[in-house]
C-alpha cells in the first residue's frame, strides 16, 4: 500500500458552543484541530493507512497542540516544519441550525503560507504513493510554489495527484482570482473532487454536466462529484458511477467533505492505485469505495469538528450494511 502525502494548511478551528448565531454574537469556543489537507491525512491513518502532512506551523501552543494530535492519529508529521516569523492560523466558525458554517480566518500571514518550495524534498515521493492538496494555501505565497514543486516531483516518480479545491472565498481578496487560480491548478491532478456548491462558480458553467465534462483536461483521469447527503458520482472519461448517501443526524458539517476524500483515497491506496490502473480499480470497485467513502464522510457530521469525528471503520461498516433513502 502506497503512502498519502497531503499539502496544504493545518489550523485550529474554533467551533462555537451555540448553534444558530452570527459570529459576532457567539459567546464560546471549543478548540479542535482542523485543515483540510490535515483532515484527510488523519481519516487515512484512522482507517490504517499510511499518510504524511506537508505543512508548516507556528514556534506556538497552538503547533504543539496540532503536532501532539497529529502523531496521536499516527500522521507522519517529520514534514511539518516550525517557525517563529508567523503564528499557527486559527479559524473561527459559526453553525446554522443545519449545521452549515461560515468562517473567519485568522492568518496575515499564518506559518503554512511561509513553507518553500526549497524545503520540499523530491526523495519523499514514490510510484506507489499519492498527493492531495486544496485550494485555501494557493494564494499568493511561498505555500502556492512549495505545492507546485511537490507536484511536479511525485508525478516524476510515478504517482498520483488528487485535488479537492475546497473553496474558501473569505480567504481570497479577490473571488476571481480564487476561482482561476483553481483552474490553473486542476489540470495538474489525476482525481479532482468537487462540491455540487462549487460547480458553477469555478467553472463558470450553470449546466451540471457540461461542467462536469469541462474538467477533463490535462492529467485529470477522474472528476468525484459530491452532492452531500445525496451521495457522489465518480466520472471518467469512459463513463460514470453513481452512488446513495445515508441520512444522519447532523452535528457539525466540518470535516465532511475532508473525511469522504479521505475515505476515497483510503481505499484508493488499499487497492494499490497507480496512475496506469485508476480508472479500471474505479470500474471494479467503485461501489465498495463510493459507500466506505459516502459513509466515512456522513458519520463525521454526528460529532463536532473533523479530526475528533473521524468514525471507526466498524461504524461505517455497519452504516454501510443498511438500506438507506
Amino acid at each position: 500500500m502506497g503512502k498519502l502525502f497531503c499539502i496544504g494548511e493545518v489550523l485550529i478551528d474554533m467551533i462555537p458552543g451555540q448553534k444558530g448565531l452570527e459570529l459576532k454574537d457567539v459567546a464560546s469556543f471549543t478548540r479542535v484541530p482542523g485543515g483540510a489537507p490535515a483532515n484527510v491525512a488523519s481519516v487515512v491513518t484512522s482507517y490504517g493507512g499510511n499518510a504524511a502532512l506537508i505543512t508548516k506551523v507556528g514556534k506556538d501552543a497552538f503547533g504543539d497542540f496540532l503536532i501532539d494530535t497529529l502523531n496521536i492519529v499516527g500522521v507522519d508529521t517529520t514534514m511539518v516544519f516550525r517557525t517563529d516569523e508567523a503564528n499557527t492560523a486559527l479559524a473561527f466558525v459559526s453553525l446554522r441550525e443545519d449545521g452549515e458554517r461560515d468562517f473567519s480566518f485568522y492568518r496575515n500571514p499564518s506559518a503554512d503560507l511561509l513553507l518553500t518550495k526549497e524545503e520540499i524534498n523530491e526523495d519523499w515521493f514514490t510510484s506507489a504513493d499519492l498527493l492531495h492538496f486544496c485550494s485555501v494555501d494557493l494564494v499568493e505565497s511561498p505555500m502556492k510554489y512549495a505545492h507546485v514543486k511537490a507536484i511536479e516531483s511525485i508525478k516524476a516518480k510515478g504517482g498520483l495527484v488528487s485535488f479537492d479545491p475546497n473553496v474558501r472565498l473569505p480567504l481570497w481578496k479577490n473571488h476571481e482570482a480564487c476561482r482561476q487560480t483553481i483552474l490553473e491548478f486542476i489540470p495538474k491532478a489525476h482525481i479532482v473532487k468537487i462540491s455540487d456548491d462549487e460547480l458553477t462558480f469555478i467553472t463558470g458553467i450553470s449546466n451540471d454536466q457540461e461542467a462536469l465534462q469541462s474538467l477533463f483536461r490535462g492529467d485529470v483521469q477522474v472528476v468525484v462529484f459530491t452532492k452531500g447527503s445525496e451521495g457522489a458520482t465518480v466520472y471518467t472519461k469512459q463513463g460514470s458511477y453513481d452512488s446513495h448517501g445515508y441520512k444522519v443526524n447532523v452535528v457539525d458539517t466540518t470535516g465532511a467533505g475532508d473525511a469522504f476524500i479521505g475515505g476515497f483515497l483510503y481505499q484508493l491506496l488499499q487497492n494499490g492505485v497507480t496512475q496506469q490502473n485508476l480508472t479500471e480499480i474505479l470500474e471494479d470497485k467503485h461501489l465498495d469505495i463510493l459507500q466506505f467513502a459516502n459513509a466515512s464522510g456522513a458519520l463525521t457530521t454526528t460529532g463536532k469538528g473533523a479530526i475528533s469525528s473521524i468514525p471507526a471503520k466498524e461504524a461505517i461498516k455497519k452504516l454501510t450494511s443498511l438500506v438507506t433513502v
